[in-house]
């Protein structure tokens, strides 16, 4: 993905350009519980949300479902994904989460990672909202995001950890806690069937190793050595993380249209 502004990139672009293939807050771990309890299988007609550089949509496919649609906002990351990723009943295209243009009850499975976070709350509510539209009676649903802890977070500390995301990622992620990001699927109309966490450890060495492999790790660690602006961009974002780490976490939530 072309990034033109170093200083006002989206962070996980940056990420992108250095070369990190996975980008989501709980990293392949919580990725691939996620498709895990989705339990794709050959009836099964997915649709993914923000599928950004593909690396879910690949574990996914490996499950040969009957069709997949990627939706995504970013026309320069549909056009990469389009020459990335072929195969048949298959296709990515452009559009708003939040109104797609697909039938009513065209879906088995649905899910979408580290985009709900990057909405105010009342376009959280409307996505999830729209992902209750699009699936069957019965399918399923899953997100995987960045979450707050514990449960009873003061408001003050979740306004500062929101600005201090805000200023550093340059998107206004708004995560929640985990009984927020549940009363928000329940109030559309799921039932939560699965729930998982871990730590919010995207930036920590351990974490990349495991996601990356040693080898595109020190891939990624000399291009970030060798690119000044990138380099600082993902300094202050890892010291934010840190900074945060008791308070912040990854959440993957599996939920059921009743």
């Amino acid at each position: 993905m072309e990034v033109k502004d170093i200083s006002t990139a989206p962070g996980h672009w940056i990420l992108a350009k250095m070369g990190k293939k996975v980008l989501r807050p709980g990293g392949k771990e919580l990725t691939e519980k996620l498709v895990e309890h989705l339990e794709i299988e050959a009836n099964d007609d997915v649709i993914e949300f923000a599928p950004g550089l593909g690396f879910t949509a690949n574990l996914s496919l490996k499950k040969h479902p009957h069709s997949y649609i990627g939706v995504d906002a970013d026309p320069e990351a549909i056009a990469y994904l389009q020459n990335k990723i072929k195969g048949n009943n298959l296709s990515f295209v452009n559009g708003n989460a939040q109104e797609v243009n697909l039938k009513e009850c065209c879906a088995t499975k649905l899910y979408g990672e580290a985009m709900l976070t990057m909405h105010a709350d009342h376009r959280k509510a409307n996505i999830i909202k729209e992902a209750h539209r699009l699936l069957k009676p019965g399918g399923l649903y899953a997100i995987h995001e960045i979450g707050l802890t514990p449960n009873t977070i003061s408001d003050e500390l979740k306004s500062e950890i929101q600005k201090d995301l805000a200023t550093t990622i340059r998107v206004n992620a708004r995560p929640l806690t985990e009984d927020e990001w549940s009363k928000l699927l329940t109030d559309a109309g799921f039932e939560i069937v699965y729930q998982t966490s871990n730590g919010m450890h995207l930036l920590e060495s351990k974490r990349i190793i495991s996601d990356e492999g040693f080898f595109n790790t020190l891939k990624i660690g000399w291009n970030i050595m060798s690119h000044k602006g990138a380099r600082k961009r993902i300094l202050a974002m890892r010291k934010i993380f840190r900074k945060h780490e008791s308070h912040m976490n990854a959440v993957v939530m599996v939920a059921r249209k009743v």
